[in-house]
């Protein structure tokens, strides 16, 4: 089964916890990176704050697995 994840602020990504979303909340670009290269192999879908998105770059997201949506401002 495919899993969603949300990497980003803590209070920009929290509430998506109560849709069973895996939430990854990171502070920095550091966390970002962090959570980014350790997505759990079921991880098929990854929501980005802004904030995320711009610390991933966008080698990161270009991936083809997993997707990646980013969250408007």
């Amino acid at each position: 089964m495919t899993h969603v994840a949300a990497i980003g602020e803590r209070q920009r990504v929290i509430g998506l916890a109560t849709a069973g979303v895996v939430v990854l909340p990171a502070e920095n670009p550091e966390a970002v990176r962090a959570a980014w290269s350790g997505l759990p192999a079921e991880v098929g879908l990854v929501i980005l704050t802004p904030a995320a998105a711009a610390a991933l770059g966008p080698g990161a997201r270009d991936a083809q697995d997993p997707l990646t949506a980013v969250m408007p401002s």
